[in-house]
């Protein structure tokens, strides 16, 4: 181990024997040359009490580090960062550096202590015939603390004190360097400062910067590697190959007077630094790794740094988070499956173009833990237009970088179906659809604040018809429109609404849930997490587990933070198997019939907005679910899915079952193929089996209400959604809440 330098009483008897030597060169002998004061030049102090020379210990935040975001099983897919900087030991950092940087800036490190008085006397009287600085005046030591303090401080007032030319400044770095001294040992001193210092390009600590200047670690610099480095730290901005040629050229003239110092010295001999001198500069400008546009899986990348950036488990305030993120030096393991992932991205490939006005996306979940498995989306992140990027999280909501969402349909009416199997109803159990539903009195609706909502003046409609008997079965697997209004005000739009909420269902943009009377018909903007989580809820029978990114952290000191699955039961475990079993016939005899099943259990249910404005599938598996929606993120209102190209095929209309339902039965077939099938709990048909309540067909709708059935598109006057002419384009079994010809 190094040797420790001269202590608190070397300091203060160097200072005495050499005041004469600094009042006769015109120097404050504090260790250093202070700026002028008041126009006298060059002030001269000479009395250790009068300078209070005492050790101060110095508080040492570690240096911010880059965060590694990792899958998995373990493999890097981000970095986070505030400053590039990766922290090495001085055994990783080639001899010859060391070499460099303190033949340039303290040649006498290893001989002096927290000042090199003799050193500095020589520096200024070297620069002052020079003209200019040519050797550092500042030890090592003191550059270090400098470097601590600057780092330490939060605001542009305490970085301005930190860098301050000023004597107050310079006296306190002095008494800090002192207490540095005593405290670490040579070595321990220059591997902090080669970690911490800044070396331009946007490389902070010398590995960040062997690998940003020419492509390699720090034990690894050459001679006129490590001597460029050295030269960078003097003056970094100024050095900064990164901004121009003439920085460039500055920088290859640092470099070179890097090599002379080392030449003078000894350190090499006048022909290594002649053959050294005669190389180009030979700055690569490597790119650093990491943000979530370079990443693999960027909106997963921006989901996790959104969870991290706002949740208070990783800190009690947004600054303290930020910190933790980018300057912690951590690395935090995620759920994302690379599998799955690649299932996910090459299923919407496949039915959705990059090139396309239409988005879709999808988001996978585990049941059981709320893993988040799998983000994709089928426009590339990013902010160019000309390669048709978008620039926030398609997947998820705007707490975790997304958007305003889009609506999503019939994708809703699960919810009421859980509420009415809640309340006792059985699966045969059924109610009259008529091929209108207008409500007949405003109480027939009341929101969560005991208000009456029900709206006398517009019809709800099937498009084509079919009124007649629905059961819980049919009503679903038709996807009918009047039934599940009629069903939602039986069984209470509050409830199906707390149904929902139990669920974790919240809208997209953080506003509260619009309570309206069509809830059911899904006037809500949602994102794929969260529907999907929502769904994985009922794989799980009924235990909602909050979405779930990340599952460890281990932080620069090797410290390990597990994060466990949030979960509660939300629905009793028979309702929600109840559920399944009618859900799972939407495969068999309902919209998603022409599409077919995945070759296991599983069940879902697809979802198309007025005029094909959006389209969904959500759907699920024990052991995985997901969700998928298309919309135009130009405004879906305004850009609906009508006669359009999409992947390359022509859509009359896009239905739940067109678009949606296909991609995830593709993603689902992929990311499953080596998960051993899980089968669905049988539904108790004791308790939900046959019918109980209402079991026989009520008469057909009456010529006045088949009269009273029209279609309405108008915004309405609470936000411009459409009115309850919803779910009614052409099409009903793409989930449009038609029974009609189907989604195609």
């Amino acid at each position: 181990m190094a040797e420790r330098g001269e202590g608190q009483s070397g300091v203060a008897s160097k200072i005495g024997r050499l005041a004469a030597i600094g009042a006769a060169a015109g120097l404050l002998v504090a260790g250093i040359a202070l700026p002028a004061v008041g126009g006298a030049g060059l002030g001269f102090v000479s009395a250790t009490n009068e300078l209070n020379l005492k050790p101060e210990d110095l508080v040492e935040p570690p240096p911010a580090e880059v965060s590694i975001v990792q899958d998995a099983g373990g493999k890097e897919i981000a970095r986070f960062y505030e400053e590039y900087r990766e922290v090495v030991n001085l055994d990783q950092i080639a001899e010859v550096m060391k070499t460099a940087i303190i033949s340039i800036e303290d040649y006498r490190f290893y001989q002096h202590g927290a000042i090199d008085l003799e050193g500095t006397i020589r520096a200024f009287a070297k620069n002052l015939h020079a003209g200019g600085v040519s050797q550092g005046g500042s030890s090592i030591t003191q550059q270090y603390v400098k470097q601590v303090l600057l780092n330490s401080a939060d605001t542009d007032e305490e970085k301005s004190k930190a860098l301050e030319a000023s004597y107050a400044r310079k006296l306190n770095e002095l008494r800090h360097a002192m207490a540095v001294e005593e405290k670490y040992t040579k070595d321990e001193i220059l591997g902090k400062y080669l970690n911490i210092a800044y070396f331009g390009a946007s490389a902070y600590g010398v590995e960040a910067a062997a690998k940003r200047f020419f492509g390699v670690e720090a034990g690894e610099l050459t001679l006129p590697q490590a001597a460029t480095l050295a030269g960078a730290v003097q003056d970094p901005n100024a050095t900064d190959p990164n901004l121009g040629k003439k920085q460039r050229d500055r920088l290859l003239h640092r470099r070179n007077v890097v090599l002379d110092r080392m030449a003078e010295l000894g350190k090499i001999t006048p022909a290594e630094a002649a053959q050294a001198k005669a190389t180009k500069l030979g700055y690569k400008g490597t790119k650093f790794p990491g943000g979530c546009e370079s990443s693999d899986y960027p909106y997963f990348c921006i989901y996790v740094r959104n969870e991290i950036l706002r949740n208070p488990d990783f800190g009690k305030t947004a600054k303290a988070r930020e910190d933790f993120l980018n300057r912690g030096g951590l690395t935090i393991r995620t759920t994302i499956n690379p599998t799955m992932q690649a299932a996910a991205d090459k299923a919407i490939r496949k039915w959705v173009h990059p090139s396309d006005k239409p988005v879709a996306a999808e988001a996978l979940v585990q049941p059981g833990t709320g893993a988040i498995k799998a983000m994709a989306a089928s426009r590339p992140y990013g902010r160019s237009k000309a390669r048709n990027e978008i620039s926030y999280n398609l997947v998820a909501d705007a707490a975790h970088g997304g958007g305003v969402g889009l609506q999503a349909g019939s994708t809703f009416k699960t919810f009421t179906l859980l509420t009415a199997l809640k309340q006792g109803m059985k699966v045969n159990d059924g109610l009259a659809a008529g091929a209108g539903f207008r409500a007949s009195s405003p109480s027939d609706f009341k929101n969560c604040k005991g208000e009456n909502i029900g709206d006398l003046s517009h019809t709800v409609t099937n498009d084509e018809g079919n009124p007649g008997w629905k059961t819980l079965q049919t009503g679903t697997w038709g996807s009918v429109n009047t039934f599940f209004m009629a069903l939602e005000k039986r069984v209470g739009l509050c409830e199906t609404i707390k149904t929902a909420k139990s669920l974790g269902i919240h809208r997209s943009d953080g506003l509260k849930l619009l309570e309206f009377s069509t809830f059911t018909l899904g006037t809500n903007e949602m994102d794929p997490v969260t529907v999907a989580n929502a769904y994985a809820a009922i794989g799980a029978r009924g235990k909602y587990c909050a979405p779930m990114a990340i599952t460890r952290i281990t932080d620069r000191n090797g410290k390990v933070t597990d994060y466990k699955p949030k979960c509660r039961q939300a629905i009793d475990p028979e309702v929600a198997d109840a559920a399944a079993d009618v859900l799972s016939g939407v495969f068999t005899k309902g919209t998603m019939r022409a599409v077919g099943g995945i070759g296991r259990d599983a069940a879902g249910k697809t979802g198309t907005t007025d005029s094909s404005a959006t389209a969904w599938f959500a759907g699920f598996t024990p052991d995985l679910a997901g969700a998928v929606s298309i919309g135009d993120p130009r405004g879906s209102q305004d850009y609906k899915l009508n006669g359009v190209t999409i992947g390359g095929r022509y859509y009359g209309s896009v239905f739940g079952a067109s678009i949606p339902g296909p991609i995830w039965k593709d993603t689902m077939l992929a990311a499953l193929k080596n998960v051993e099938p899980t089968s669905f709990t049988p539904i108790n048909t004791e308790r939900f089996g046959g019918c109980g309540q209402s079991c026989q067909p009520a008469p057909p709708p009456s010529d006045d209400e088949d009269e009273n059935s029209f279609e309405i598109n108008s915004p309405d006057d609470s936000g411009g959604f459409d009115r309850p002419g919803w779910d009614n384009g052409p099409g009903g079994r793409g989930g449009n809440g038609g029974n009609g010809r189907g989604g195609r």
